[in-house]
Formats: structure tokens, C-alpha cells, sequence
């Protein structure tokens, strides 16, 4: 590893994937094409997409329970107008809790379509926290949550119970731990944090929710012709879809996600472990809350900024600076991270500890 890669997104990927990824756009398959130049219309790509839909109900464990997966375009963003676009009714409202950045982003979208109702918000915390104490409407279209909130640090534990169709943005945290994922009628993620580079974007639904809105929707915007056009309405992107195969089948390999979950658990709890012992560090989230994907925390006094930041670059650290409407740092644990990273990271604020 050149670098203990801390990034928040696009961020880092197993280095099986890499090498393979790599030899792909040289040579993929041994069909004397570049993955970069081979049709998508090609059976060899066909293939790919086949196999990486299925791969992805399966790691859910969604296969056989009427869901599809679909490898789109646009980002999750393009998913906050889609969604309202396929489930929220003509003259209908949808429900959305409010735990940051892009959850905010999700609802803004929503209020174009319809009644947008914001269930609970931590927005006067500054996201700190994931609000408890909430009522969805029993007669919304649907509820929508972020699972985990990539700039504050915090993570839903639970999911409520409810009636209401269940929607999650899961863009930083799928893959990374064990979840009754039937519990949802659609999940959306971004590739660029557990499963691939920037590009595509995974949407799991359930078919039954779908075509009740009573509304025209474009066709690039229709899940239903994503479904039917097998996700390839239009020219997909084929290298990041093919990488994200190569890091599911590498998740799989591992064990799935049971097996992941574990790791990631180690460390988070090493990292939290050091940021809790040692005087000079405090946390942002709230401790109930805390992400194990994104550990976001403060220097106690900024006068140490400049040691630390020396000390953790010569440690071959990258991309540990927080967002700037949190300030200090982020560390991103995604699934790709090793655990030794997570050490060396720690060694670098137990030295500071020491000659501080």
C-alpha cells in the first residue's frame, strides 16, 4: 500500500480489485479489447452486467423477494429526483428525516414533486446526532433516510417500523454490515465508497412499488424501463460497473458481509478507543450515533494542528482532513481499509500525546 487511504469518496478500493481493474483496460478477457473500448452490447459485458445484478441481490440477501438491481447513471443525487419521480403520487407528500448534507439534498429535491414532510432533523446540532423520536404519516408515499451521513459521522442503528414504503440512501455505509435489507422497498449508494470509482450508481427495488403515481415519467427517469432494458436503457458505464463486480466478488470472497461487518467493527472500535483515551482528541458525533464508516473529531486545542498534521503525513496517511463545515478531521473506514491503517493512524495521535 503506497498510502494508508483515508478519503471520504472516491476512495479506497481492495488492491485485488486494482490489479484486476488494471489488467482489464489493457486486455479484457483475453479478448484483445479494452475494457474502456469493449461494447457494452458485447456477450463478454453482458455477462458482467448479468452477473454483477445478481451478485448484488444476493450480498443483500434480496434474491427471490421481487427486488431488481439496477446500475444507473448520475449519481445519488439523480436518485433524490428520481424517487419522488417513480413513488411520490400526483397531489401525494412523502416523509424525510433530516441527518445532513445530503439527506437535505434528498428533500429539496422531493418539494418539487409534492408535500415533503421533515419528519425530525438534527440540523440545530449541526447533524450531530440521529433524531429517535419520530412520527411518519401514515398516509405518505414513502419515507426516506440516509443511513449514514459521510460529513458528521453518524449512522442510523435502527430503522423505524412502519406501514409507509421504506427508503434509504445506503451510498457510504452498503456493504458494511448486516441488515434485514427486505425491510426496505428501495436502496440507492454511489459506487464510489465500497464498491467501485465514480460513475454508477446502484438502485435495489422492490417491483411492486413502482407505477402507482399516476404520473408521466421520462423514460431515462422510469426505474420500470431501467428493469426492462436490464439497466441498459442507455450506454452504461462500463468500466466502473465492471470494477464494482470485482469488489463484490471480492466481498463474497472475504465471506460477505457477515464476515466485513466484523472487521469494520475492529476498526471503528480501535479508532473511537483512541479518540476517547486520548486528552488531546474529542469526537463530533454523538456516541450512540457514531459512524463506523466516517470517524469525524476535533483537536482539543488547535495549536496542536500544525504537529499533527505532520506527524500523520509522514506517517503515509491521505485524505484525513474533515469537511469544512465540520472542521478537524474525517477518517473513512470503508471496507477496503485494513485494519493496520486504522493502527498507524493511532500511533500517529499517541505520538503526539507523547511530544506535545
Amino acid at each position: 500500500m503506497k498510502k494508508h487511504n483515508y478519503s471520504a469518496g472516491p476512495c479506497i478500493l481492495p488492491q485485488e480489485v486494482f490489479q484486476k481493474a488494471s489488467q482489464a483496460v489493457l486486455d479484457f478477457n483475453n479478448t484483445g479489447l479494452s475494457i474502456l473500448e469493449i461494447s457494452h452490447r458485447s456477450k463478454e459485458f453482458v455477462a458482467v452486467m448479468e452477473e454483477v445484478r445478481a451478485l448484488a441481490l444476493e450480498l443483500l440477501g434480496l434474491q427471490g423477494k421481487g427486488y431488481q438491481a439496477l446500475f444507473l447513471q448520475g449519481g445519488a443525487s439523480m436518485e433524490f429526483l428520481r424517487i419522488p419521480y417513480n413513488l411520490m403520487k400526483v397531489n401525494g407528500k412523502a416523509s424525510y428525516l433530516d441527518t445532513g448534507t445530503w439527506a437535505s439534498g434528498a428533500i429539496k429535491e422531493a418539494k418539487a414533486f409534492g408535500e415533503t414532510i421533515v419528519t425530525a432533523s438534527s440540523k440545530p446540532e449541526n447533524y450531530n446526532h440521529i433524531p429517535k423520536d419520530y412520527t411518519i404519516a401514515a398516509d405518505s408515499d414513502y419515507f426516506h433516510c440516509t443511513s449514514n451521513n459521510t460529513i458528521f459521522g453518524t449512522q442510523m442503528k435502527t430503522f423505524p417500523e412502519t406501514s409507509v414504503p421504506v427508503v434509504c440512501d445506503m451510498s457510504s455505509d452498503i456493504f458494511s454490515r448486516t441488515i434485514d435489507f427486505s425491510k426496505f422497498d428501495l436502496i440507492y449508494a454511489g459506487a464510489q465508497k465500497n464498491m467501485g470509482p465514480a460513475g454508477t450508481t446502484l438502485v435495489v427495488v422492490k417491483e411492486s412499488i413502482l407505477n402507482h403515481t399516476g404520473r408521466a415519467i421520462p423514460n431515462i427517469l422510469n426505474y420500470q424501463q431501467h428493469i426492462d432494458k436490464e439497466s441498459m436503457y442507455n450506454t452504461p458505464p462500463v468500466f466502473s460497473i465492471y470494477t464494482s463486480l470485482l469488489t463484490l466478488q471480492w466481498l463474497k470472497n472475504l465471506g460477505g458481509i457477515s464476515a466485513i461487518e466484523k472487521v469494520n467493527e475492529a476498526k471503528a472500535a480501535l479508532l473511537y478507543g483512541e479518540i476517547d483515551r486520548n486528552p488531546l482528541f474529542k469526537g463530533t458525533a454523538v456516541t450512540e450515533d457514531r459512524s463506523i464508516m466516517n470517524a469525524t473529531f476535533l483537536l482539543e486545542n488547535d495549536t496542536h494542528k500544525e504537529l499533527f498534521d505532520k506527524l500523520w503525513k509522514e506517517a503515509g496517511i491521505s485524505g484525513l482532513n474533515g469537511h469544512r463545515s465540520v472542521g478537524g478531521y474525517r477518517a473513512s473506514m470503508y471496507n477496503a481499509l485494513p485494519l493496520e491503517s486504522v493502527q498507524v493512524l493511532v500511533d500517529a495521535m499517541k505520538e503526539l500525546e507523547r511530544i506535545a
